[in-house]
């Protein structure tokens, strides 16, 4: 076992890229992590990866070693699950992913009612928004609200989500309330939007009686966290586009105001997506079976009010 444990920190190594970030992952310090990359080292007889003051890449032997280590550690997960399935007791570690909003009041909360179900399975859970490479990471599932676009993962939608755009009382009285979507445009109202490397809607698309219809939208300032963006639309900076059940309860205290009703924004879908080889896995299975139950239990509470 400790040959293979110091094989699955060269793994992490190679795909998180650094020592100490493999050492959080796998709750083990850095100093760990090193020496255990260096007993492979040792046993194998050649360096694995070139070690600079900012980096660690893997070195040729090491990219040939990651590669096939990658198959053997996914050989033992399999058979691990296999086995059970069969005893119906699973255990192993789960790493989860999910945007910060959703992630803290969707999935974080019930990760200790899941653990106190399935009391030998360990969830690790990370939180951005933030695209996320989810084979290169080593990720077991992501939550999303968006599209699924890569072919390779398999998606399980939990529910489609209300977007709707809203502002601040005091933004609408100091601008104007637009009356219809081309005024977003036309008079250059401040549209807060989140902009981060690998996001791909850098626009609105709203539902006109023509159909689905993109505005190229603009506005002063944008983050990569959705909080952020709330909470400028909250100070009265900007209209936002947000699934409801993110607002509503500023909605319904009156701090945001729902604009261009008739022609809202297109639903946004929460899903769960995971590679192809995870489906087999009961331990994933029972994850996203209690997420989405949860999820769509949640969610239909606040929308209600409660």
């Amino acid at each position: 076992m400790a040959y293979l444990d110091n094989i699955s920190v060269f793994v992490r190594v190679v795909e998180l890229g650094s020592l100490s970030a493999a050492g959080r992952d796998m709750r083990i310090s850095a100093a760990v992590a090193s020496n255990r990359v260096k007993e492979l080292e040792k046993h194998l007889g050649v360096r694995l990866l070139n070690r600079t003051t900012r980096q660690l890449t893997p070195t040729e032997h090491g990219r040939a070693f990651y590669e096939g280590a990658k198959k053997v550690l996914e050989a033992v997960e399999e058979a691990e699950a296999s086995v059970a399935a069969l005893s119906g007791q699973p255990r192993g570690t789960i790493r989860v992913t999910a945007p910060l909003g959703i992630g803290k009041r969707l999935i974080a909360s019930g990760i200790p009612a899941f653990r106190e179900l399935y009391p030998h399975i360990q969830v690790r859970l990370r939180l951005s928004d933030h695209e996320v490479d989810l084979m290169r990471e080593g990720i077991d599932v992501a939550f999303k609200l968006g599209l699924l676009e890569d072919s390779s993962l398999r998606m399980r939608g939990i529910m489609d989500c209300e977007r709707v755009l809203a502002a601040a009382p005091g933004y609408l009285e100091r601008r104007g309330e637009p009356t219809r979507p081309e005024q977003l445009v036309e008079d250059g109202h401040d549209c807060l939007m989140l902009r981060f490397p690998g996001v791909r809607e850098y626009f609105w698309t709203l539902q006109t009686p023509e159909g689905p219809r993109k505005f190229e939208v603009r506005g002063p300032f944008d983050t990569d966290d959705g909080d952020v963006i709330t909470g400028w639309a909250l100070a009265g900076h900007g209209i936002i586009n947000k699934p409801r059940f993110e607002i509503e309860p500023f909605l319904r205290d009156g701090r945001l105001k729902v604009i261009l009703p008739d022609t809202p924004p297109v639903p946004v879908k929460l899903a769960a997506v995971y590679p192809h080889k995870k489906f087999q896995d009961l331990k994933v299975r029972l994850l996203l079976d209690f997420m989405a139950a949860r999820c769509q239990h949640l969610i239909g509470e606040i929308l209600a009010g409660r």
